[in-house]
């Protein structure tokens, strides 16, 4: 499989006030998130293996986004800019799209994905209830 190029979006960088070094950390999370992903699809036997890893990075990053998003009306209410973590949760929305987007591995996360919620029991039924 082709390695993985991830990349922070221009307009999330230039929400960022500029005296911070949030852009940094997030050059330094993205180079730790794609050595991540292309480690597991280089070391991987299968597809099926490589997804495996892959969407347990994109699971972390969903939740990591919720809970950026749940910050936000708590910043808010205490009369703190939300700013930073409006770009996190929007960086980690981001890398989730750019995976999905790739396209060795975009056809088999979803597999993967339905594999696991079959696995853990659950029924499709179940599932779009939620």
């Amino acid at each position: 499989m082709d390695p993985v190029d991830l990349g922070i979006p221009r307009q999330i960088l230039d929400s960022l006030p500029g005296d911070s070094n949030a852009a940094k950390d997030m050059e330094r999370a993205l180079e730790g998130y794609e050595q991540r992903v292309n480690r597991a699809l280089a070391d991987a036997t299968s597809e099926a293996e490589a997804a495996g890893v892959v969407l347990d990075v994109i699971e972390h990053l969903e939740d990591r986004a919720k809970t950026y998003d749940e910050f936000v009306p708590e910043l808010r209410a205490w009369g703190q800019s939300p700013i930073y973590a409006i770009c996190w949760r929007n960086f980690c929305a981001a890398l989730i799209e750019q995976l999905y987007d790739h396209e060795d591995i975009g056809e088999q996360l979803d597999r993967e994905r339905n594999a696991r919620i079959v696995d853990d029991g659950i029924r499709l039924s179940d599932a779009a209830e939620d």
